[in-house]
């Protein structure tokens, strides 16, 4: 089936695929597989429920646990009522999922046993409805939930501009942001996938998190173009290869380290991989040497996206047609404006030699964070003309075929196993303890994750505690993601003349002192 030209939504589309192919695979996780007329039948369910429950177009329902059939369903459904979905992370503190679910304005909550025991001692909205969806028999099971079969909700019809989704960042203090990506970005992206060989035949292996907008840009296209998404809870490279070569998977999206782990496990070279197509790699730095290897190795296309969440300005690198040009990120994106701004927000003119903040305009931008405009603003950069980019907080420079090289990261975001791990939150809790003065987070290279976070921390006068006392006592107040690999006591922070924390420094001390 050929996309018209014209926006049409991702819940009409399935709608289109159900009638045209009803028993064409749509989702499988495990032994659990759904057609499109199953899909759609569900999807309708879902939209039902949340008319009968009171909801209106413009409201949101919030999902926080593993990928699985139920979780799309449920995020599909919402969208065919005209709700945004909110995926959270489960690797959040209970206190951050409490305060995403408040900021969201979610009036339903569906998660596993795990997040649900997680929630039970904090504050939640009165009328929240919560129910679980990885039980399907008890009484808190969403199945329960459900409107009856073939219930069909009312008609709404969905613009470009209304709220596809939230992803909220990472955070420690306060509240995350929340990122509102509409309908618009998402059918950008389903009009581009159409040149990476989406299609009814495509089968997708997604081994990422589905409240990840890493795992969104792969999944919404192959469902838009009529394709089988095969789920994968949890990653595990020697799973992933038996469930690539079972499936006969044509498209996947993974992050450097799993790359990494694929690429080291013994039994990669006795699986079949000659299905795939098109690989995809995003969200965290993807060394030119392992780039080299997985094109050597591993049948089909490689393809890395550079671009935020955020949205604006993306580059795209296929590095099986540039090979000469995998220290880049590619070149921008067919529509996208990618230019370089100084520290006092000027344009910086074009050439290799010139060094500055990266900053992207495009169809497939954020329409700011929920809730909160100034920081909107402060993530925006308007040119000569007013018109709207999205500040990166990357540096880097282009070379002469304009392809981009990222220099460093102005925010010293750690980018552990492909999701952000912003410094001065951890920072701001190891100050929270009484014994320490001061406390400075950095990110340096891990085997496993790519990235890892280690502290420097100076202690107060007659302080007793130990760096491993105070690593452990700060992992207990971060989340998963965001926990300390290892914590250095030093006897003051290396500054600038103006104060500043000089964090490359302590990256190379710590690297010369474990080496």
């Amino acid at each position: 089936m050929n996309l018209p030209d014209a926006f049409r939504s991702l819940p009409d589309l399935i709608r289109d695929h159900a009638a045209a192919r009803p028993d064409a695979p749509a989702l499988t996780t495990g032994d659990e597989a759904l057609t499109y007329r199953e899909l759609d039948a569900l999807m309708d369910r879902v939209a039902a429920a949340l008319q009968r429950d009171g909801a209106e177009p413009g409201g949101t329902l919030a999902l926080c646990g593993a990928a699985c059939n139920a979780y799309l369903v449920l995020f599909l459904g919402a969208l065919r009522a005209g709700l945004a979905a909110v995926p959270l992370a489960p690797g959040s503190t209970p206190g951050q999922l409490a305060g995403m679910v408040r900021d969201c304005g979610a009036r339903h909550l569906f998660t596993d046993g795990e997040t649900a025991a997680a929630l039970e001692d904090q504050t939640l909205p009165q009328a929240l409805c919560l129910r679980r969806f990885d039980d399907d028999e008890g009484p808190t099971s969403w199945r329960h939930w459900l409107a009856p079969a073939t219930t069909t909700p009312q008609p709404v019809t969905l613009q470009p501009d209304q709220a596809f989704n939230i992803i909220y960042s990472s955070g420690t203090t306060g509240t995350p942001k929340g990122i509102v990506q509409p309908h618009a970005m998402r059918w950008g992206q389903v009009r581009r996938a159409a040149t990476a060989g989406y299609g009814p035949d495509a089968v997708t292996l997604i081994a990422t998190p589905l409240y990840s907008n890493t795992t969104l840009v792969v999944v919404v296209p192959s469902l838009a173009h009529g394709g089988h998404v095969v789920l994968m809870p949890k990653f595990e490279a020697e799973a992933y290869l038996s469930l690539a070569e079972r499936h006969r998977a044509t498209h996947t999206m993974l992050v450097p380290v799993q790359y990494r782990r694929l690429m080291d496990c013994p039994a990669f070279d006795r699986h079949d991989l000659r299905s795939f197509r098109f690989k995809a790699c995003t969200s965290a730095p993807f060394s030119a040497a392992l780039k080299a290897e997985v094109l050597r190795r591993w049948p089909g296309g490689l393809t890395e996206y550079y671009g935020m969440t955020e949205g604006g300005g993306s580059c795209i690198l296929p590095c099986h047609e540039h090979p000469d040009k995998l220290h880049t990120v590619g070149r921008p994106a067919e529509g996208h404006d990618v230019r370089l701004i100084d520290e006092d927000g000027h344009e910086l003119p074009p050439g290799p030699d010139t060094v500055g903040e990266v900053v992207g305009r495009s169809p497939s931008m954020m329409t700011g964070y929920h809730g909160q405009p100034a920081k909107t603003r402060e993530a925006e950069w308007f040119d000569a003309e007013g018109r709207r980019f999205i500040r990166t907080g990357d540096v880097g420079r282009f070379d002469a075929d304009g392809f981009l090289i990222l220099m460093d990261r102005r925010k010293d975001v750690v980018i552990s196993g492909g999701f952000n791990v912003y410094p001065s939150d951890l920072e701001a809790v190891l100050r929270q303890h009484p014994d320490v003065a001061d406390a400075a987070v950095v990110g340096v290279p891990s085997a496993r994750w790519g990235e890892t976070p280690v502290a420097f921390v100076v202690l107060r006068a007659g302080a007793t505690d130990d760096a491993l006392t105070l690593r452990d006592w700060a992992n207990t107040r971060l989340g998963k993601t965001q926990r300390l690999a290892d914590l250095r006591l030093c006897e003051s922070l290396p500054r600038s003349a103006i104060g500043k924390v000089l964090k490359r420094d302590l990256r190379d001390a710590y690297g010369s002192a474990s080496a």
